[in-house]
C-alpha cells in the first residue's frame, strides 16, 4: 500500500448546519504601542490592510492599552459629527465612508496585550462595543502605570500575576488567550529549567481560553499543539490553539535575519456561526477541537498536488489505500 492524498481537499468540505469558515487574527498592534514601526499609518490603513488578507475579523491589540481601538472610535464620532453638521470636506467624506464600508465587512474586536509580572504576555479580547473607559479601569486594576497605559508601552514594570489577569480578563466578560504563548515572552515557559508545576498552571487554568503559537502549522511530536492535546496526565486540559501575526506593522519585514509579521501574514480559521464575539466564545468555551485550523492562501496548483508536497498537517488528511 502506499499514502494518498484524499482527494476531497479540507478546504472545500462541507461545514456544518449554519456554520462557515471565518478568517481571523487576533493580534494586531496599531500606532498606539509605542514600538509600533510604520510611521505615518492610519486606523484606516489596518482596515484596508484586514480586507486586503480576506480577514473577516481582527482586534486591536496594543501593548497595556486600548489607545489604537479608541482612536479610530474617536475619528469615526468626529467625522459623523462633521458629516451631520454639513462640514464634511471631500477626503473627509471618503474616510467616513471608506470606514463604513469596511466595517461593515470586518469584525474589530477591542483589546489589549498585558504584559503581566515577569514579562508574560496575555491577550485579553472583548465583545464589540465594549467602553474603553472600562477596558482602561481594567488595566488599571491590574496595576499597568497610567503613563505606561497612555503610551502603549511594553515595559511596565511590576504588574499582577499571570493568573490573577486571567481572572480579570473573563470576569471583565473577555477572553484570556496566552500571547505567542511557545516563544519569547510566552505563558508556556519555553527554555526555563524550572517551574513544572507553574507552567501547568500557567498554560492548564480554566480561565485560559486558548494557547497562540507560532507553529500551529508545524507537524511532529514536537510541537504545542501535540503538547497540549490532552494526552500528558500533567497537562490534562486539551487547549484551543490559534495563530496571530502580532503586526507591529502593515507589511511583513525581513530585518536582520527575523521576520516580523505584518497584518494577516498568520490566520486562524474558524467555524463559526459568524464573525462575532460571541460566536468566538462559544468556539473557544467549547471541547470542539475541529473547528479551528491555520490559514493557507492557495499557491495556485491543484489540492492534490499541494497535499502531496506539503504532506499531512492540519489543514489536510491522509490515508491509507491498497493498489
Amino acid at each position: 500500500s502506499r499514502r494518498v492524498a484524499s482527494t476531497t481537499p479540507a478546504r472545500t468540505r462541507p461545514a456544518g448546519a449554519g456554520l462557515e469558515w471565518k478568517k481571523m487574527d487576533l493580534h494586531i498592534h496599531t500606532p498606539a504601542s509605542s514600538d509600533y514601526r510604520d510611521p505615518g499609518i492610519s486606523y484606516l490603513d489596518i482596515l484596508k490592510k484586514a480586507e486586503e488578507k480576506s480577514l473577516d475579523m481582527i482586534a486591536f491589540t496594543d501593548h497595556n492599552s486600548v489607545g489604537g481601538y479608541a482612536a479610530m472610535h474617536r475619528e469615526i464620532e468626529t467625522l459623523t459629527l462633521l458629516e451631520r453638521l454639513g462640514r464634511l470636506t471631500d477626503v473627509e467624506r471618503e474616510t467616513l465612508n471608506e470606514y463604513r464600508r469596511l466595517l461593515a465587512k470586518i469584525t474589530v474586536l477591542p483589546g489589549f496585550e498585558f504584559t503581566a509580572t515577569f514579562g508574560f504576555h496575555i491577550l485579553g479580547i472583548f465583545p464589540e462595543g465594549t467602553s474603553v473607559r472600562k477596558l482602561e479601569y481594567l488595566l488599571l486594576n491590574l496595576n499597568v502605570p497610567e503613563e505606561k497605559m497612555v503610551i502603549g508601552a511594553p515595559d511596565v514594570g511590576s504588574t499582577s500575576d499571570v493568573l490573577t489577569s486571567y481572572q480579570a480578563i473573563t470576569s471583565g466578560g473577555g477572553l484570556a488567550i496566552a500571547a505567542h504563548a511557545n516563544s519569547s515572552n510566552g505563558v508556556a515557559m519555553q527554555g526555563f529549567p524550572f517551574g513544572g508545576q507553574t507552567k501547568i498552571a500557567y498554560t492548564q487554568d480554566h480561565n485560559l481560553m486558548a494557547l497562540e503559537v507560532t507553529d500551529l502549522e508545524v507537524t511532529g511530536r514536537r510541537t504545542t499543539a501535540s503538547f497540549y492535546n490532552g494526552s500528558k496526565p500533567e497537562y490534562p486540559r486539551r487547549m484551543h490553539l490559534i495563530q496571530g501575526s502580532d503586526a507591529h506593522a502593515l507589511e511583513t519585514e525581513q530585518i536582520e535575519g527575523n521576520k516580523r509579521l505584518g497584518v494577516g501574514a498568520r490566520i486562524t480559521e474558524v467555524l463559526v456561526k459568524d464573525a462575532s464575539f460571541a460566536s468566538l466564545k462559544e468556539l473557544l468555551t467549547s471541547t470542539d477541537f475541529t473547528r479551528t485550523r491555520p490559514y493557507r492562501a492557495s499557491a495556485g496548483w491543484s489540492e492534490v498536488e499541494q497535499a502531496r508536497k506539503q504532506g499531512p498537517s492540519m489543514t489536510q488528511s491522509f490515508h491509507e489505500r491498497a493498489v
